[in-house]
């Protein structure tokens, strides 16, 4: 996400670079390279000449601080304006006094409505909710069955209600199955129902007042506008015109692990003057995170995203495995490939190698290391994992005995060729060979890395 946006802002710091000071030459011109890479990544008009007004005038303002370079001024001008569009602070959930909290999900039809309901209730889940989803969707065909799919893959409670299949479906259906949700969950104990509404190709009176009626009914804690973020500015417009019907609370941005080119983001809070609270980064249920604005900030200007990076390791890796793992190839007697395996499963959790190096900074071997990321192919890892299932258990644990036939008929069983296995033979030998030198060559480094895993204690704490 935001890798256009981010790419232009860099090519326009360049423009600086060498500078002994600012002068109204080249600050004009820095400007107008950013005010282009604002457009260009779909920011709203007057979002970006009200953004860089602003940067203009912190940059040569007296308050700027001497020490720094003019290409590190701009930066961070830049980057603190940003943070201010995005808002400063990450924004909260707001929960009724009386359960159950009712979040109304809002949008236009293909947004990602229904998806993002039961992404955000997996997430509320993670967090000792007990959320109930219901879609009051009676138009669409099959809507209510896609939210009871939804529901079941992440094991959330869901009332689907019924229908009367003589009549036609209207907004008497909508507000009474509303109406009811409400009350089941209150009666099996849930905290939270989550709203999944009827959407449209575009913006029509009748959507607005069904959903006026509904805030209404249920008088939500949050009313949660979700938009596409690769429709860049059909996604303001759509977010103002709900804002000014509905006083929406907050907006939740999906696929933004598309191209999307990230305006979309800067726009809408400016726009409407609430908070994004989440991204939606995939499609699987946990591809879903709270908005930072400072982090992204950090993505966008190229300072990579270190603390959603340890997060995710945190929630998703086990502790326990990477001690043990650390633990037997800091001992001398390197690793096996079984342990190779392993090691490759728990990289994957974290998600796909490019959405982590892009979490990294754009600096140093970093920067190196993300320009080759777009040429990383990632069904090498599975053809990697392949080869190493077609092995015997004797084999993963010794690989010293896999002679010539032995390569033959791993290659063989995992569809793949000499070549390829004699490479991850070399990789797994270079490897055993550089933890065996960190073994037996750094004691006390061993001993901290192995206190640290043990306590689960993570870098940067």
């Amino acid at each position: 996400m935001f890798e256009t946006l981010s790419e232009k802002l860099q090519r326009s710091f360049k423009t600086l670079r060498g500078q002994g000071t600012l002068t109204d030459e080249n600050i004009n011109e820095a400007l107008r390279e950013i005010r282009v890479a604002l457009l260009e990544s779909d920011v709203n008009l007057d979002v970006a000449r009200d953004l860089i007004e602003k940067i203009r005038a912190k940059a040569l303002g007296s308050a700027v601080a001497t020490a720094l370079s003019p290409a590190e001024q701009i930066v961070k001008s830049v980057r603190d304006e940003l943070i201010v569009t995005l808002g400063t602070d990450t924004a909260r959930f707001k929960f009724a006094s009386q359960p159950p909290s009712v979040i109304l999900m809002a949008g236009l039809q293909g947004s990602g409505k229904t998806t993002t309901s039961g992404k955000l209730a997996h997430w509320l889940k993670k967090g000792g909710h007990r959320p109930m989803l219901v879609s009051v969707d009676v138009y669409r065909p099959a809507a209510r069955e896609q939210l009871a799919i939804v529901a079941r893959s992440i094991n959330a409670q869901m009332y689907e209600g019924k229908l009367d299949a003589t009549a036609g479906a209207g907004t008497d259906d909508v507000l009474r199955l509303a109406k009811e949700a409400r009350r089941e969950a209150a009666n099996y104990g849930c905290d939270i129902l989550i709203v999944d509404t009827a959407g449209r190709l575009g913006i029509d009176e009748a959507l607005m007042e069904e959903m006026a009626q509904l805030k209404k009914l249920l008088s939500p804690t949050e009313i949660l506008f979700v938009a596409d973020a690769m429709t860049g500015q059909d996604a303001v417009n759509s977010a103002k015109a709900f804002n000014d019907k509905l006083q929406i609370t907050g907006a939740i941005l999906t696929k933004m692990d598309g191209d999307s080119r990230g305006g979309a983001a800067l726009s809408i809070r400016q726009i409407t003057g609430q908070p994004i609270k989440f991204l939606g980064t995939g499609e699987k249920p946990d591809a879903f995170e709270p908005f930072h604005p400072d982090r992204i900030v950090s993505r966008i200007m190229g300072m990579g995203d270190i603390a959603t990076l340890l997060e995710r390791a945190d929630e998703k890796l086990d502790k326990s495995k990477a001690a043990d793992f650390a633990k037997k190839a800091l001992s001398g007697d390197g690793f096996s490939l079984e342990d190779f395996r392993e090691q490759l499963r728990q990289i994957k959790k974290l998600g796909s190698m490019q959405s982590i190096l892009k979490m990294l900074p754009s600096v140093g071997p970093f920067a190196q290391m993300q320009k080759a990321a777009g040429s990383i192919d990632e069904k090498q890892f599975s053809r990697v994992e392949t080869i190493i299932d077609s092995m015997t258990r004797k084999e993963r644990q010794n690989a010293s005995i896999i002679n010539g036939s032995r390569r033959k008929r791993i290659a063989a069983g995992s569809g793949t060729t000499v070549q390829e296995v004699n490479s991850l033979l070399r990789q797994h030998q270079q490897m055993s060979k550089m933890f065996k030198t960190m073994g037996s060559g750094g004691g006390k480094m061993q001993q901290r890395l192995m206190s640290q895993l043990g306590s689960g204690q993570r870098f940067g704490r």
